[in-house]
C-alpha cells in the first residue's frame, strides 16, 4: 500500500515537472522575462529536450543523476527567476504545447556528442603521453 502511494506521488511530481518544462519553453520567448532568466530557462529546456544526456544513462547511478537532480534543480531555478505573472500566463499555453508533443533539440545533441568526442580525444592523448613516457 505504501509503495503505491510513493509511486503515485512520484508520477504526480514527474507530470508537474514536465508541465513546468513547457512553461519554461514558452517563458524564455517572452520579452518581459529578464535576460538572465531567459539564459537559465533556455539552457534547461535545451538540455531537457536534447536527445543526448551529458552523462549517458548506461553509466550506473551517475547516468540518471542529470534526470533526477540536475534538470529539476534547473527548472526550479529558472522558475524562481521568471516573474510569476509570465508563468501564470504560460500555464494554459503549456498544456496545449504538451499535447502536441515534445520537440527535439538536435543542435544541443550534436554539441554533447562533440563534447564527448573531445573528452575521448583528450583521454587518448593523456594515455598516449603516459605510454610514451614509461616505454
Amino acid at each position: 500500500m505504501k509503495n503505491k502511494k510513493v509511486i503515485s506521488h512520484l508520477k504526480s511530481y514527474a507530470k508537474k515537472l514536465k508541465q513546468n518544462l513547457f512553461v519554461l519553453y514558452l517563458s524564455y520567448k517572452d520579452p518581459r522575462a529578464p535576460w538572465y532568466a531567459k539564459a537559465v530557462a533556455i539552457c534547461v529546456v535545451a538540455y531537457a529536450f536534447s536527445p543526448i544526456d551529458l552523462i549517458p544513462d548506461f553509466i550506473p547511478i551517475l547516468g540518471y543523476l542529470d534526470d533526477l537532480v540536475i534538470v529539476p534543480l534547473g527548472i526550479l531555478l529558472a522558475l524562481k527567476l521568471i516573474p510569476s505573472i509570465i508563468i501564470k500566463e504560460n500555464l494554459k499555453a503549456a498544456d496545449e504545447l504538451k499535447r502536441n508533443g515534445k520537440q527535439k533539440n538536435w543542435l544541443v545533441g550534436i554539441l554533447f556528442i562533440l563534447i564527448w568526442f573531445l573528452c575521448g580525444l583528450w583521454i587518448c592523448k593523456i594515455g598516449f603521453n603516459f605510454y610514451k613516457k614509461f616505454l
